[in-house]
């Protein structure tokens, strides 16, 4: 409580608009360039996902540019009203604390911000920016000794979020969508438990089909033996009476997974084999570990998880729950670029200088050090030339500039 009522006495352009005096310019600048580099990120976004999407010539003529225009106003407007509500708080309050810069004023903008894209892409943002922000919030702990890391803390959790997505998909009506369709792409439409051939059908089908085939005598050569041989191993071999996967046997379906493993030896096929099957693939994380894909996969499981719940009527539903979590993600985000950079994803950091045409990058944040965040960790040569002018407090001299 002590740190959060900290204050001190500097104004928004000392802190923040370092580059020029003025409010009012300083925020029809980065307007002006957050608008610029939005058209430049959702335009060929979009064209590309409609050429994709082999769109008709009706959305090239009337959807398309409203599409483009809507998505670039609302990041326009998530770095423009960052920028007018930084002022603002700093009018009302007259002073600076440590978490007004931030996330005081990216709460707000990020709210209005996120109110102007389309409804269909919020929960996509929101999933992201929750996902970012929890790394984040992870990272803040790690700098401060409040959370002890795990080795190899990103591949267990993705093994158990590998084995809730495969029992969820072996579940009927367990995922639906585009995660629905990555994984029957992945791990085969045999495994889906909907599908058209029962289990017993099958394997009385492919019995049959090995009796048709034994009848015929024929005579081969070396190449045709060694053919039978591959081909009695990798198709006519053992299967067990549970399994879908009728062009296959279970020895070389195993390769992909463990289910057939897990019939045979316990005699049924079962939803809760997927979990084993599914924890023991995600150990594949540890051939290329990373946190990001891992948090993102968790965050998604946990909005399948979310809604399964409002549909099962155990879980309340919450109005505007994605621009509410989205606000509070990006907010966090923020509160990073401003006072600890070096907890926030460098991608992330990157793409904020972008939006901003570089002015991120030259906060004053030696004068933030205060609050004890480590602020200019990253920037430590770099001190703002001020106009004494328009200053509350005597400006330090730069000596250097960056």
């Amino acid at each position: 409580m002590a740190a959060l009522s900290k204050s001190i006495p500097h104004n928004c352009y000392e802190i923040g608009h370092t580059w020029h005096p003025s409010c009012r310019v300083s925020f029809l600048q980065i307007t002006g360039g957050a608008l610029e580099e939005s058209l430049k990120i959702y335009a060929p976004l979009y064209l590309i996902a409609a050429i994709l999407r082999k769109r008709k010539l009706d959305y090239y003529l009337h959807k398309l540019l409203p599409e483009i225009l809507q998505s670039a106003s609302f990041l326009t407007a998530n770095g423009a009203l960052y920028m007018a509500f930084f002022c603002i708080l700093r009018k009302i309050l007259g002073k600076f604390y440590s978490w007004t810069p931030g996330f005081g004023a990216a709460l707000p903008a990020s709210y209005v911000a996120i109110l102007i894209e389309r409804k269909s892409r919020r929960g996509l943002l929101t999933i992201y920016m929750a996902n970012l922000a929890t790394e984040t919030l992870f990272r803040m702990g790690v700098a401060r000794g409040t959370i002890t890391t795990l080795r190899n803390g990103e591949v267990l959790l993705f093994c158990i979020t590998a084995a809730m997505y495969m029992f969820f998909f072996r579940c009927k009506d367990g995922l639906k969508g585009f995660t629905f369709s990555a994984l029957r792409f992945i791990v085969g439409k045999e495994e889906i438990p909907t599908h058209s051939y029962s289990p017993e059908a099958v394997y009385s089908k492919v019995e049959q089909k090995r009796e048709k085939h034994e009848e015929k005598p024929r005579r081969m050569n070396i190449i045709a033996l060694v053919r039978k041989l591959v081909d009695s191993i990798c198709k006519q071999g053992p299967r067990h009476r549970c399994c879908k996967h009728y062009e296959d046997n279970c020895i070389s379906y195993c390769i992909k997974g463990t289910s057939c493993f897990l019939r045979w030896v316990r005699n049924l096929d079962d939803e809760l084999h997927a979990i084993i099957a599914g924890f023991l693939a995600g150990i594949s994380m540890m051939f290329y570990k990373s946190t990001t894909i891992s948090m993102y996969l968790a965050s998604k499981l946990v909005e399948t998880m979310y809604f399964k719940g409002i549909e099962a009527g155990k879980v309340p539903y919450f109005p505007h729950a994605d621009t509410i979590i989205y606000s509070i993600s990006t907010a966090i985000c923020f509160q990073a670029a401003v006072m600890e950079v070096q907890t926030l994803r460098p991608s992330y950091w990157k793409f904020l200088l972008r939006l901003t045409k570089g002015k991120f990058a030259v906060m004053n944040r030696k004068v933030l050090d205060v609050f004890g965040t480590g602020a200019s960790k990253h920037f430590q040569d770099f001190i703002p030339r001020l106009d004494p002018r328009y200053t509350t407090v005597t400006p330090e001299l730069p000596t250097e500039f960056s």
